[in-house]
């Protein structure tokens, strides 16, 4: 008896997700390749394309991201947009993995779902601790991420040259008290 065209394709894309995700972190987007997926899954190099698209969608499938958001419980209110600005920097400074994804994000549909879910649930998440209103915590959290995802493309992505040249005790001074609005202050209308 042959396994349903169904189970086969479940069976196919799991095996491409397991091979993408070793690939990916043992060589780094950059040089991970379709081909090297699609041996080490023992498949033909356009299944992974029949299935993904592209290699920034199967990135976007495979990137299991946690952005490691400290415990803000014991921060003071009035340095919680500190310290998220310098958790930020610390993970993007040590994790290429990010930078992959906010990259394949610009031009991915797939990716930038991926994004959206990371930060909406992750963030989301965080940003309802601090006890401020329920009814703006997602545009709170959305505010956070325009910061931190601005701050990341300009630095990481574009390199744009005064915010790579920038010490990260130079970007936490420039960016928290913004962050830190966000956060706990109020809109004015």
């Amino acid at each position: 008896m042959t396994a349903s065209p169904t189970r086969r394709s479940d069976a196919t894309r799991a095996a491409i997700l397991r091979a993408a995700r070793e690939r990916f972190a043992a060589d780094g987007y950059e040089r991970a390749t379709i081909r090297a997926i699609a041996a080490q899954a023992r498949i033909d190099p356009s299944m992974v394309m029949r299935y993904y698209g592209s290699k920034e969608g199967l990135f976007a499938a495979a990137a299991e991201f946690d952005l490691r958001l400290p415990e803000l419980a014991d921060v003071p209110t009035e340095r919680l947009g500190e310290v998220l600005v310098r958790h930020f920097l610390d993970r993007w400074e040590g994790d290429e993995t990010l930078a992959a994804l906010l990259r394949a994000a610009s031009t991915n549909p797939g990716a930038a779902e991926r994004m959206r879910g990371i930060f909406a649930d992750q963030l989301g998440a965080t940003v309802a601790r601090f006890g401020t209103d329920p009814a703006t915590t997602a545009r709170r959290a959305g505010l956070v991420a325009s910061q931190i995802l601005g701050l990341a493309f300009t630095r990481y992505i574009v390199c744009l040259p005064p915010m790579v040249d920038a010490e990260p005790a130079e970007l936490v001074a420039w960016i928290a008290p913004t962050l830190q609005r966000y956060l706990t202050g109020t809109p004015r209308h």
